[in-house]
């Protein structure tokens, strides 16, 4: 038997919430919960109850961002080459610098 899911308050999370996304959608989720640190249900509560996300850095994040920076510089290669820009990428490297910013902060 597994151990009942409880918030730090203690309060036991019984009642189940979903939504759809698209799948463009779903990527930009997904990367920014990659660059939480967090898991994928803790952001999302966060997010939805306006609370602050607050970044640990750790090994996982770091590699996040890593990866991220790498499609970053393929998009930017793509643009330089003479397409537009996506509105995605503005976001992700928008996501990227509060994410920068934060873990700086933290030091």
């Amino acid at each position: 038997m597994s151990a009942k899911n409880v918030d730090k308050n203690n309060r036991f999370r019984s009642t189940t919430v979903g939504f759809r996304v698209s799948p463009e959608e779903n990527e930009e989720l997904n990367r920014a919960v990659a660059l939480s640190g967090l898991p994928k249900q803790e952001y999302c509560y966060r997010r939805c109850m306006g609370r602050e996300v607050v970044v640990q850095p750790n090994p996982r994040v770091y590699k996040a961002l890593k990866t991220q920076m790498a499609e970053i510089l393929d998009e930017l290669r793509r643009i330089e080459a003479g397409e537009s820009v996506q509105t995605e990428l503005l976001d992700t490297i928008d996501l990227i610098s509060i994410t920068l910013e934060g873990t700086k902060e933290n030091r």
